[in-house]
């Protein structure tokens, strides 16, 4: 019995060892290892998304009055940037952007961030930019201290 599964085994061993005479390299496809390397070369080129500010100040602000302000931004990549989404912390703040338009590397653009003046005291609100940039995506911020209606405005008192 011990011979016979040994002369399986070495029978199968010979079929393994000669079922793998061709040589892999005579498979390849040269057109197909250009077209690979020219789709790896254009997947490094990416968008980079630069802003001339993070944050903005609104200061104080009196509650519910409208603010609005530019966050400017330029594509220093190397593949045109599009913009997919962007979503605020909260529906009291809006931002206007240029959706799903292709921006080419060295232009510019612009998000207008509207926020309606709603909270109390110090307000922080957080828009999320979703973009085709490596990190995938860009947070901007806008701030202000919010009085409420008819309170005397904080700061030193002119005499």
């Amino acid at each position: 019995m011990k011979r016979i599964v040994t002369v399986l085994s070495a029978v199968a061993l010979m079929v393994g060892f000669t079922s793998c005479k061709d040589k892999a390299t005579t498979k390849i496809n040269t057109d197909n290892v250009e077209v690979a390397a020219n789709r790896d070369e254009v997947a490094k080129k990416l968008p980079v998304m630069a802003f001339d500010k993070s944050e903005h100040d609104f200061g104080q602000i009196v509650q519910g009055t409208p603010q609005e302000t530019v966050f400017t931004f330029t594509n220093t990549g190397d593949a045109p940037l599009i913009i997919t989404d962007a979503k605020s912390s909260c529906g009291c703040t809006v931002p206007n952007y240029p959706k799903n338009t292709p921006i080419a590397p060295g232009e510019a653009g612009e998000m207008v961030v509207k926020f309606n003046g709603s909270g109390q005291n110090q307000v922080t609100k957080t828009i999320t930019v979703t973009a085709n940039t490596e990190k995938g995506s860009e947070l901007l911020r806008i701030k202000a201290f919010v009085s409420p209606k008819g309170a005397a405005p904080a700061g030193p008192v002119k005499s």
